[in-house]
């Protein structure tokens, strides 16, 4: 029976890949079309920014619903919101009236039917794969999730030139029927749902809550992952690419070859965990892999002059990346009972994720207003820093980029050595 549920796992994994090909696309080719509009990096910075807020907020909510609903009913109609969104920016584009607002209200909704659809989708994972093959499925994740970063821009930009934005949303709204065909007529997912246990989403959040009261060590690992995500946005959602064209002379080149390499060391961590045996020390693997991105990624990023070290510090960024999280769903997965696990890994979302919209704001305000005027500024300590990130345009983003390799590195290692998250490897 675990075998055919998995089989069939396989399948749902392999539809919504295709499904996640086409939505990627879509917004590749709409932060271009709002960068041209706008000319604004902070218009780009906004669009996620009026997805992350919207889910996180939610997320507190939701976990009693999930556990009491039908994931595949949630799902499905969370991906059709979602896929009315982009029919509503076809529309609006091709009546010529598309405006920059309208997307970062598209954005709002689809984080909205996001805070249902993902924690949803957790859970059905967990009710589908065996616990012994999750930390393989989350390679597995890791590598689909990768290899669209790798392809998604070359093909949007491919589909751009031949048919333009239409075309671009035309496959994703293809993708979507495609995956949603898949899913209802398809996918079985088997439920646990618990009828009367709680009367509002207050009662579904205190009960998350009162879970991770009893499990200190998965609390705690909620709040580090939380700061580890508020570091890494910081920089790699809004500084990377500006950093690299401001050190590069513009190079559009090298963005792009730095970019493939980041979700090319994604692409290897997935492909090595889904083959690999589960860890048996599960928390040590998370800290250590997170120490070993800031450590190699973050500051080879800062000190690196040209494209052959970007490269390389792209690959150490991502690479562990995979192992984070396979190590981290495992332990969910066999410490949560099944019941539980609507309510828990929504609140998980609202406290793992909550950092995502402040580091990704602030982490464009540092660079613009902080950290670039003050190694132009001749500061002794900005020449002492230069030493180190080099000098000129781009600089100052090199810094914050040296600023979370140390920050998230000794956060890395501080995490580790607290107790009850080590109790966590007997899991």
């Amino acid at each position: 029976m675990e075998e055919k549920t998995f089989k069939k796992y396989i399948i749902l994994w392999l539809s919504q890949s295709v499904s996640g090909l086409g939505s990627s696309m879509t917004g590749f080719a709409l932060v271009l079309w709002a960068y041209g509009q706008s000319h604004s990096a902070m218009s780009v910075s906004l669009m996620s920014f009026c997805n992350y807020v919207p889910y996180i907020f939610l997320s507190l909510f939701v976990g009693g619903f999930i556990d009491k609903h039908k994931k595949k009913t949630i799902m499905l109609l969370s991906d059709s919101i979602a896929a009315a969104g982009s029919l509503a920016v076809l529309a609006f584009l091709l009546m010529g009236c598309l405006e920059v607002w309208h997307i970062y209200a598209i954005n709002a909704v689809a984080g909205i039917t996001n805070a249902f659809q993902q924690p949803a989708s957790a859970v059905a994972t967990g009710r589908l794969v065996p616990k012994e093959k999750i930390s393989n499925v989350s390679g597995m994740n890791s590598f689909s999730t990768n290899l669209i970063v790798v392809f998604s821009p070359m093909l949007a930009a491919f589909l751009l030139a031949a048919g333009g934005l239409p075309l671009i949303l035309l496959i994703d709204l293809t993708s979507f029927a495609f995956a949603f065909c898949v899913l209802l007529f398809y996918i079985t997912i088997p439920e646990q749902m618990q009828d009367n246990v709680y009367s509002s989403p207050f009662a579904g959040i205190a009960q998350g809550i009162d879970f991770l009261k009893k499990e200190k060590g998965i609390f705690y690992m909620m709040l580090t992952m939380a700061l580890i995500n508020f570091c890494s946005r910081l920089t790699y959602e809004n500084i990377l690419s500006p950093m690299i064209l401001a050190r590069s002379s513009g190079d559009s080149v090298a963005l792009g070859i730095v970019n493939a390499c980041m979700g090319a060391g994604g692409i290897i961590g997935g492909i090595i965990v889904s083959v690999k045996k589960e860890s048996r020390h599960k928390a040590t693997a998370i800290y250590v892999s997170a120490a070993l991105s800031f450590l190699f990624g973050d500051l080879m990023m800062a000190v690196g002059k040209n494209v052959f070290w970007w490269s390389a510090a792209a690959v150490a960024a991502s690479l562990p990346i995979p192992f984070i999280m396979a190590n981290q769903n495992t332990i969910l997965y066999q410490k949560i009972p099944a019941a539980m696990q609507g309510r828990v890994f929504a609140v998980r979302n609202a406290i793992q994720y909550s950092t995502i919209p402040a580091g990704i704001i602030l982490g464009g305000w540092l660079a613009d207003y902080v950290f670039e005027p003050f190694m132009a500024s001749g500061n002794r300590l900005a020449g002492m820093l230069g030493t180190i990130a080099g000098d000129g345009a781009g600089s100052g983003m090199a810094v914050m980029f040296l600023c979370t390799g140390v920050c998230g590195f000794a956060m890395s290692i501080l995490s580790l050595h607290n107790k009850k998250i080590q109790k966590l490897n007997d899991c």
